[in-house]
């Protein structure tokens, strides 16, 4: 299904006053302009500008592709609160406007979002330019226009190509050390001013947390049901040597030393004059809440018994339900196909309103032979299997499962279809113990024993944004304060 951006705005030059409005629909997977609305609408305020513009861009949309789902970004936090519902029109020239927008395409098709003045530049020329020809008595013509089709490349600076895939980790930390470099250089008054609100992609976020594994935490990377390990497991998984990422080019040679501000590099706050990359594609990484299984620290993958979430899961599911209820963020929802992700995934669409849909490249590592034993089990059972996958992430479980070379590539794969086609959205995906691990550590580019060193709770919540030149950034990882009273 196809999925279309709508940016529309409304002026008016005295309000009321001589008024115009301009709407633009942008292919939202690859963002290019495809059509553009603007008209002079005689005297009439901003707001009746605004929803005039908003119906002209649901029309064009609708005219490109009735089936289509349409993202509205607006400026007018009156006219995106009051068409998302949660505020009430009181205005009777709006009323009418509002209710013609609502016709235009089904409800479950289209979303509001609202953004700042300045990411809107693009309907706000084309306002004005049908104002200017209101006032020189005539109406806007496209092919007068100086907007044009091609407007948001003239206006804005292309962002660099991605070396690798959507989070290389290289092409990232390259980017940084490039940007950092000429910061660095830069005369002092040329940098950004702290207050940089549109920081880019390689920015570290303030809300970013990191959470790394003590030798008293469960450190075990074992699926569903991370397994505790002695001292000397954890000891031995820590001494493993550092492998490429399977499907990364891995971490630069001065990753950590950029990103931290380490010797010769002078870090500033924002990056000057880099592009607006727009909204990233979000990913909320959830773990379905706990099984029979977890308590009990068993590996519980993908081909084991798919058993059902507990009455503490069933609980854990609800509270953060609850959460996300209250965030109001998440706007898809998607989840592997063990019952356990799918019955919590269906906690948090009952409360959201929303639908789940399967996906397949979600599911959790196969275990093998291991499915069902606890990591105590298996080094009895099985001791020179297990040591060969501590060391080695081409290492199979015993029995033939999945290793964790193999859970990489269906991860990165699925990674890259879902930022395509969730360019700018934030979306849940309910998953297991590996997968969100996985994510994470391709995020970071970081080795492949990082696995074993992240702890991952049932019912956490993680997240990670995919932007639009590849970069990748760690939001949340572990996050179970929804869990407490």
């Amino acid at each position: 299904m196809r999925e279309f951006i709508v940016e529309a705005d409304g002026g008016s030059r005295g309000n009321p006053g001589p008024a115009g409005y301009g709407s633009v629909v942008i292919d939202a997977a690859t963002g290019e302009t495809l059509a553009e609305r603007a008209e002079y609408i005689g005297v009439a305020t901003n707001n009746v500008a605004e929803y005039r513009g908003l119906v002209a861009g649901l029309r064009a949309a609708r005219e490109l592709d009735p089936s289509a789902t349409v993202r509205v970004r607006m400026d007018s936090k009156l006219v995106v609160e009051q068409m998302s519902g949660r505020w009430k029109i009181k205005h009777p020239d709006m009323k009418p406007l509002a209710a013609e927008a609502a016709r235009v395409l089904p409800a479950a098709q289209v979303t509001y979002e609202w953004i700042p003045r300045e990411r809107n530049k693009h309907a706000d020329r084309l306002a004005n330019e049908a104002m200017d020809a209101g006032k020189r008595g005539e109406q806007w013509e496209a092919s007068a226009s100086r907007a044009g089709l091609d407007a948001r490349v003239r206006e804005t600076p292309a962002a660099p190509e991605p070396a690798g895939p959507p989070g290389d980790a290289a092409a990232g930390a390259a980017k940084a050390r490039e940007a950092l470099t000429r910061s660095h250089r830069a005369p002092a008054a040329a940098q950004a001013p702290s207050g940089t609100e549109d920081a880019p992609a390689t920015r570290v976020a303030p809300a970013t947390r990191v959470a790394g594994a003590a030798d008293g935490q469960a450190a075990g990377s074992g699926g569903d049901e991370d397994t505790t390990k002695t001292r000397a497991d954890r000891r031995a998984a820590r001494g493993v040597a550092a492998q490429a990422a399977v499907t990364e080019a891995g971490p630069a040679p001065d990753a950590g030393r950029a990103a931290e501000g380490g010797p010769g590099v002078t870090p500033s706050v924002g990056w000057g004059a880099a592009p607006d990359l727009g909204a990233p594609a979000t990913f909320v990484l959830l773990r379905h809440g706990e099984t029979p299984l977890t308590p009990q620290k068993r590996f519980s993958g993908s081909g084991g018994t798919d058993p059902s979430l507990s009455d503490v899961g069933r609980e854990q599911a609800e509270r953060v339900a609850a959460a996300f209820a209250r965030r109001g963020t998440i706007q898809h929802i998607l989840a592997s196909p063990l019952a356990r992700t799918r019955e919590t995934a269906g906690a948090v669409a009952a409360r959201l309103g929303l639908e789940v849909t399967v996906e397949d490249g979600l599911i959790e590592t196969d275990f093998g032979a291991w499915e069902g034993l606890t990591f105590g089990e298996v080094r009895e059972r099985h001791p020179e299997d297990l040591n060969a996958w501590l060391a080695d992430p081409e290492a199979e479980p015993t029995g033939g499962g999945e290793s964790f070379a193999a859970t990489a590539t269906r991860i990165a794969a699925t990674r890259d279809r879902l930022v395509a086609r969730y360019a700018g959205r934030t979306v849940l995906l309910v998953t297991h113990v590996t997968p969100i691990k996985t994510f994470v550590r391709l995020a970071l580019g970081a080795p492949p024993e990082s696995l074993f060193r992240m702890e991952l709770s049932a019912a956490s919540v993680s997240a990670v944004a995919y932007y639009a030149d590849g970069n990748a950034s760690v939001r949340l990882l572990n996050d179970t304060s929804h869990l407490r009273p």
